[in-house]
Parts: structure tokens; sequence; C-alpha cells
């Protein structure tokens, strides 16, 4: 089995899959202003989950539209194929579809607390039932026999269980294991808890495991995420609502990169130059170009209403801009407003 895990320089770092931002066009930028030219090391993408089983049970046409969310460029690796679902054998055979669409790992979501994956006992409710999710964990190796299996999940449901639910995942053996240091209950209304990072370590050394243990929650930048590594000893960090208008967030260095501010939740952020500005709102534009050319005939514009807003921030005219920005229906109104507004010659 090729295991890329095991291949990553350490620390590494990894791109968390959130619903509707880190679709097709959006990780294609990711990987233009984070890899290409950069000299970065390696650090790994995944994409948004996808119901393993709409991709079983749906009519030709949701099928499609799900099949939509599978597709990268090779720009884009190590990529890892995220799937949700509560029936192995509908795991089973979406991890068979991901090895035969040339993905380089697969994942499972054990984590995500959205009620309408809850109510197929999936995502964050596999945490009460460790049996189940050992078993989709056997299912997506059947699948794969030459690429690795991973988990992403939290501490706990209700409540933080991690010295039982950690012993349960490892004795599948899967290849990674993301953990979000929060509870499914605490969602995010409270810090991550870095601590329990160190702890699941401490579980699957004093287990004599070999899985890979990333950390996940809260992080700003890669400086902040390698701080957690060294503090915790885990192996990588997964950086999630960092991205948002930072398609450049994972590069090696901040001399090529448009704008290197802090998280769009910075109370003051750094002055911005006019060179810089240019250069976001000229990604914001392309951001939003390929969001049109990839997915606009399947997708809604508005989802792309959630990046201008962290796009413009933090420099003056930036909320008279997000204003006529939420207005806009296709990329070209948007091209229009930046060409007639922000354009510095």
């Amino acid at each position: 089995m090729k295991n890329f895990w095991a291949e990553l320089p350490k620390p590494f770092f990894a791109l968390a899959p959130l619903a509707n931002v880190t679709d097709a066009a959006f990780r294609r930028l990711i990987a233009k202003y984070s890899k290409l030219g950069h000299g970065v090391s390696k650090f790994v993408m995944y994409t948004e989950f996808v119901s393993a089983d709409g991709l079983c049970l749906a009519v030709e046409e949701g099928r499609a539209k799900l099949m939509r969310d599978l597709v990268f460029s090779d720009a884009e690796r190590p990529i890892v194929a995220q799937f949700f679902t509560s029936t192995p054998e509908h795991m089973e055979k979406a991890a068979a579809l991901a090895q035969k669409l040339g993905f380089d790992g697969v994942d499972i979501n054990m984590g995500c607390p959205d009620k309408t994956i809850e109510k197929q006992n999936a995502g964050a409710k596999l945490i009460l039932n460790p049996e189940r999710a050992q078993e989709l964990i056997a299912a997506a190796k059947r699948g794969v026999p030459n690429l690795p299996v991973s988990v992403k999940t939290r501490l706990g449901y209700n409540k933080d269980i991690l010295e039982e639910w950690l012993p349960a995942l490892l004795a599948a053996k899967p290849a990674a294991v993301v953990i979000h240091a929060r509870t499914r209950k605490e969602m995010s209304k409270v810090p991550a808890c870095w601590e329990r990072i160190k702890r699941a370590v401490e579980i699957r050394d004093e287990l004599g495991s070999s899985t890979i243990i990333i950390g996940n929650g809260d992080l700003k930048d890669l400086e902040d995420a390698g701080q957690k590594i060294k503090e915790t000893g885990a192996d990588g960090a997964m950086l999630g609502r960092a991205i948002f208008g930072r398609p450049w967030l994972f590069a090696a260095g901040e001399a090529e990169i448009p704008f290197s501010g802090e998280m769009n939740t910075t109370p003051t952020p750094p002055k911005e130059t006019s060179a810089s500005l240019e250069k976001r709102l000229r990604v914001m534009v392309e951001h939003t170009k390929l969001f049109e050319e990839l997915l606009g005939d399947i997708k809604s514009f508005a989802i792309m209403k959630k990046h201008f807003k962290a796009y413009c921030e933090g420099f003056p005219g930036a909320k008279e801009l997000r204003i006529r920005l939420m207005e806009t229906e296709n990329a070209a109104e948007v091209e229009q407003i930046i060409k007639e507004g922000y354009s510095r010659g």
C-alpha cells in the first residue's frame, strides 16, 4: 500500500474539509498561491465531505452533482477524498471510487455536527457507536487496498471521551486520525483544548500504534500551527477557518504573498499597502471566475459571498466594497466593481 502520510515531512500541515468553502475552485486557487512557485513543503488537501450514500443511491442527476465535488487537479496533491455515511457497504463503494479517480487517500467524517448528517447516524454521531466506526474503517480499507484510510473526529460527543474513543479508532489501524480539540456539544463555543491533542499523542504511543495524529482547532496561521505541534508532539496540524480570504496561507514565505495580515477576526488588521490590496482583490476576482467556470452550473453564486467578506476586510472602504459585492450575481459584475473603484492602474 502506498501511504503518503508516512512520507510527509514532519511537521506537516493540512487544509480542513469545509462544506461550501474548500470546493474545487477554492482548492485550485489555494494550490496556485500556496504550492506552485513558492517552494513550499507538501501540505495535505481534503475535498468537501461527500455523501457515500448519495454516491450509491442517488439518481443519475444527483450522483453527477456529487461527482463534481470529487474533481481535483494534480497541483492539489496529496489530496484526500472525505466521505460520510453510517453504512459500511456504501463506504466501501465510495472508497473504491476514490481510488479509481486517483485520490491519494480516503477519510471518514466522524466529527461533523450537522443535524442532517447526524440523522443518518453519520458524522459526529459515530462517536457514540465505536463498533460501527471500526466497521466503516474496515470497509474503507476493503475499498482502497492500495491507499491509506484516515478519520477526522472530535474529543467526544456530549463529553470528552478521548481515553475510550481514540483507542477504539486506533484498534482499526487507520493511517491517520485528525482530532478537532472540542466535543460535538461544544461546537466552536469554547476554545480548542490542545492539551488533549498532547494526550492523544501519548495514548497513541502507549498503545504502540503507528497512526499519524493531527491536531485541529483555532489555528491562526502556520506559525501558530507549528507552535502547537511543538507543544503537543502531534505529527501535523490542520487549519480551517484561517484559510478564508487567504489562499496563500500555506505558502513557505511571505515575499510573494498578496496579503499577509492576520486572521479575519483580528480586531486591528495591519495596514494594507496599495500594491498588496490590489493583488488581494485581483485574487478575489480570479477566485470568483474559477467558481463560475467550475461550479457555476450546479452551485449558487451566493456561496462566493462568504469569501467576499473575508477578502474585503481591514482596509479603508472595505465595508462599502463588501456591500456592493453582496449585490452581485456573477463574476463579470464583481470584476467590473473592482475595476471601477479599486484598480491602482
